[in-house]
C-alpha cells in the first residue's frame, strides 16, 4: 500500500476547518457543518444543522420556516464535492467541483429549524474528472429528499 492510498483510506471524517479548505463556499452559502463518515470518494455522510437564525428564513417563509429544496440539493453536492477534493488532493494543486446536472430530484418532506439534515452520498461512477453521485437527505431516519448529482472537477484557476 502506498502512502497516498493509505492516507485516503484512513480519512473517516472532515471537521468544518477541512471542509473550508476543500470547498470555496462560505457562510451563508456553505450548506454542510461537518462530514461524519467518509469512505474515500465512494460514500459520505454530511451534516447540516438547520437553525432558525439562518438568513433564508426571513423570506422562506415568515411564520412557517421551510429550508428550501434547492439548498438541500446544494448540501448534497457540497458533501460530494468536499470528499472528492479531499480524496484527489495532490500537494498544492487546488481543484474545485462544478455541478453539471441534477436528475431524479424528489422532495418528500420539508426540513426546518431544529432539524439535522444528513446528506448521504454514494458514488455511482466516475470517469476522469466527471462523477455521478446518488444522494439522499435524511432527517430523523426519514428520507426527505433524493437526487442524482453530476459534477466535474476542474482546476481552481480554470
Amino acid at each position: 500500500m502506498t502512502d497516498e492510498s493509505q492516507a485516503t483510506t484512513e480519512l473517516s471524517a472532515m471537521p468544518l476547518a477541512e471542509i473550508l479548505e476543500a470547498l470555496p463556499h462560505r457562510y451563508p452559502f456553505l450548506m454542510i457543518d461537518k462530514i461524519v463518515r467518509i469512505d474515500r470518494d465512494e460514500t459520505a455522510v454530511g451534516i447540516k444543522n438547520v437553525t432558525y437564525n439562518e438568513p433564508i428564513f426571513q423570506g422562506h417563509f415568515p411564520g412557517n420556516p421551510i429550508f428550501p429544496g434547492v439548498l438541500i440539493i446544494e448540501g448534497m453536492a457540497q458533501t460530494a464535492g468536499a470528499i472528492v477534493i479531499k480524496h484527489d488532493s495532490n500537494g498544492g494543486r487546488k481543484n474545485i467541483v462544478l455541478m453539471l446536472g441534477v436528475d431524479k430530484a424528489k422532495f418528500r418532506k420539508p426540513a426546518g429549524p431544529g432539524d439535522t439534515i444528513e446528506f448521504h452520498i454514494a458514488k455511482s461512477h466516475r470517469r476522469r474528472n466527471v462523477g455521478r453521485y446518488e444522494a439522499k437527505a435524511i432527517v430523523d431516519g426519514t428520507v426527505i429528499a433524493e437526487a442524482e448529482i453530476t459534477a466535474m472537477i476542474v482546476g481552481a484557476d480554470s
